[in-house]
């Protein structure tokens, strides 16, 4: 395949999603504090373990609160606006977190500007959708994500050399990268909220799913229960998921005693080089599939790389089960953003994107605290089968609801020709 094919995927796509790609691996380069917070809670401000933990959570919440108001509000006042508006207050926090003295406020700061960072993950993903048609998605939401992850190769590796001598510089330089992302949105990316022109040509189009709503969303997911049920099998995946930031660390750890954290150091590292490397691959590969069989498979595949960790303990076998997993995770995130737009109404994306990513975001609270019980009752090497287990049930749950939405799509297909 020649380079010009390999990245045939992004060409034609608008030039601001190009623009929000660089804005992204800017931002990204300087996320340090959250990939830092529990050093930071433990280390340098010097909290317990067990109180820093209720503050990671408070953190967590509070950027979930954020992902409901955020979709909110860049539906009504527009996805620019409010995507410039929370990242620079959230970015402004952690400017006035560099100067405070007294360490019991600056947990509370950070809970307070994840608030603000959590809305605006809805803004983009309805920026991308309002952006692109819905043969582009794909390769736009990947380029974003792909983004992402760039800086995040290099963000931890910079912070790291940094925490111990200069703590100060974590807050300063992740809000400058924010404001200079922030920048080029605002010169270079125009306001995408649809029009009331584009509202009504999609209303009158074949695309019902995308046709606009008017009410509460909650009434209006009620009225589409493949979608909800859609939102919390995905909520499985994100259980599975977050087990490489709780279970597998303790098992590293289990196995390979004082090493255990370079190990996983060096897994995450693989993570990123893989997301990094493959994106674009699997994006060319799986592009006439249909998101859902895609999510499907990334449950097999999540079966595979997180659920016979208890087998290896060898470091080169753990980072091919780790290319596995990391597989499993490029294809359901981009699938899952795809699905999410190709199913949200026009005038209520953001807020879809909010509500879905609010649902998702429940497994990563719930499962280490279900996951501790386990493991403190039945022990680490055990929790690999329920993992294979729960990861195999949610990829049959999402093939079943896939035959579920052709058959509505057939149904409906026969209805418009009588």
């Amino acid at each position: 395949m020649s380079i010009r094919n390999f990245f045939s995927s992004y060409y034609g796509l608008p030039r601001s999603v190009f623009i929000l790609f660089i804005a992204r691996v800017i931002h990204s380069i300087g996320s340090f504090v959250y990939p830092f917070l529990t050093m930071l809670l433990t280390i340098k401000l010097g909290y317990r373990e067990e109180i820093a933990g209720y503050y990671v959570t408070g953190v967590v919440i509070a950027g979930s609160v954020g992902l409901i108001a955020g979709g909110k509000l860049a539906d009504r006042f527009g996805r620019k606006k409010i995507f410039l508006i929370l990242s620079f207050i959230s970015a402004t926090i952690f400017v006035i977190c560099a100067f405070v003295k007294d360490p019991k406020i600056i947990p509370w700061l950070l809970i307070f500007s994840n608030l603000f960072l959590g809305g605006v993950l809805p803004a983009i993903n309805a920026m991308l959708t309002d952006l692109t048609s819905a043969d582009r998605r794909k390769a736009a939401f990947s380029l974003i994500y792909l983004g992402t992850n760039i800086g995040v190769a290099v963000g931890p590796l910079i912070a790291g050399f940094l925490f111990n001598e200069y703590t100060k510089l974590l807050f300063l330089i992740d809000a400058a990268t924010t404001y200079i992302s922030l920048l080029l949105v605002i010169f270079l990316v125009k306001e995408t909220i649809p029009s009331t022109d584009i509202i009504n040509e999609v209303s009158n189009s074949d695309n019902k799913f995308e046709k606009p709503e008017q009410g509460n969303i909650f009434i209006i997911l009620l009225k589409r229960p493949i979608f909800l049920i859609f939102a919390f099998i995905s909520l499985i995946y994100t259980f599975v998921y977050s087990q490489n930031y709780f279970s597998v660390p303790i098992y590293l750890n289990e196995i390979f005693s004082e090493t255990g954290p370079k190990v996983y150091g060096t897994l995450m590292s693989v993570n990123a080089i893989v997301v990094i490397l493959l994106t674009i691959f699997l994006i060319n590969l799986m592009k006439n599939t249909k998101p859902i069989i895609n999510i499907a498979f990334a449950g097999v595949l999540y079966a595979i790389g997180l659920g016979i960790f208890f087998l290896v303990s060898n470091r080169f076998f753990l980072i091919g089960l780790t290319i596995i997993w990391t597989l499993g995770e490029i294809v359901q995130t981009i699938n899952t953003n795809v699905y999410v737009a190709e199913n949200s109404p026009i005038t209520h994306r953001a807020r879809f994107s909010s509500v879905v990513s609010f649902i998702t975001e429940l497994g990563f609270i719930i499962s280490p605290i279900m996951m501790g019980y386990f493991i403190k009752h039945f022990g680490i090497n055990n929790i690999w089968l329920l993992i294979i287990a729960i990861s195999i049930s949610a990829a049959l749950l999402m093939y079943i609801l896939y035959l579920a939405e052709s058959n509505r799509n057939n149904i409906d297909r026969k209805r418009n020709n009588i």
